[in-house]
């Protein structure tokens, strides 16, 4: 049960957050969830992957590791990549919606919320969330920055899925890692772009994918493939020392 209020800078004047990584903050993962507002920075580490979340819903998820825990980007406190997914870098905080009077009509407002039982919060280490005149400290600043792509994001999400699966283009993948002649992994229940349907779309199909921008991130998402190379990479340097 997590202790999540309404971020003020009444109550939260002297709050901090710690920005490491770790597996005490929730990191040791082999996928994390990312949208197609950061496609064009995670393209470039991770391979990105769909799956289907509880509710059968697609999602794109940036594969991290092989081993169930296994984030192989970690590594004493750090992230080691070029881009953090979002949902990593928004550390205890999470967008919310209220009903606020505005030019005097209410609407339901982005607003946002902390986790004070999160392990990173505190008021004596990290960076802090507000300036001491009580204005938004350059760390709540990115966070808003941050959770804004996010809701942008899941907006997104949804369209470009509707828009792939319209053109036939999410298709069942097999993602079979050899490290060796013994230790083989199986990623299960993936999809990922049917490159070959993509190659031959036409007409209106095609137009409206472009115009809509998902063309774009559809190739991104085939270029990423690419990075599995880079995660066997790391992984057997890992084994190396293990």
């Amino acid at each position: 049960m997590t202790n999540t209020v309404l971020l003020n800078n009444i109550d939260h004047q002297n709050l901090k957050v710690v920005t490491r990584y770790g597996p005490e903050y929730g990191d040791a993962a082999n996928q994390a969830v990312v949208f197609p507002t950061e496609f064009e920075e995670v393209q470039r580490e991770y391979p990105i992957l769909f799956r289907k979340d509880s509710e059968g819903k697609f999602q794109a998820v940036a594969l991290l590791g092989f081993d169930r825990q296994e984030n192989l980007f970690l590594e004493d406190g750090m992230w080691n990549a070029r881009h953090v997914p979002a949902i990593h870098q928004r550390g205890p905080f999470m967008i919310g919606f209220q009903d606020q009077k505005v030019d005097g009509e209410v609407r339901r407002e982005p607003v946002v919320y902390v986790d004070l039982d999160d392990a990173r919060v505190g008021e004596t280490d990290g960076h802090p969330v507000f300036l001491p005149h009580g204005g938004s400290a350059p760390y709540l600043q990115h966070v808003s920055h941050l959770l804004r792509a996010i809701r942008i994001g899941e907006d997104l999400s949804d369209a470009m899925f509707v828009a792939f699966d319209a053109a036939g283009l999410i298709e069942p993948a097999a993602l079979d890692v050899s490290l060796d002649q013994h230790t083989v992994y199986q990623i299960p229940e993936i999809f990922s772009i049917n490159a070959e349907k993509l190659a031959t779309l036409e007409g209106d199909v095609l137009g409206q994918l472009n115009r809509a921008g998902f063309l774009r991130l559809a190739y991104l998402v085939l270029a990423s493939l690419s990075n599995v190379n880079r995660l066997i990479a790391m992984k057997n340097a890992r084994r190396a020392v293990a």
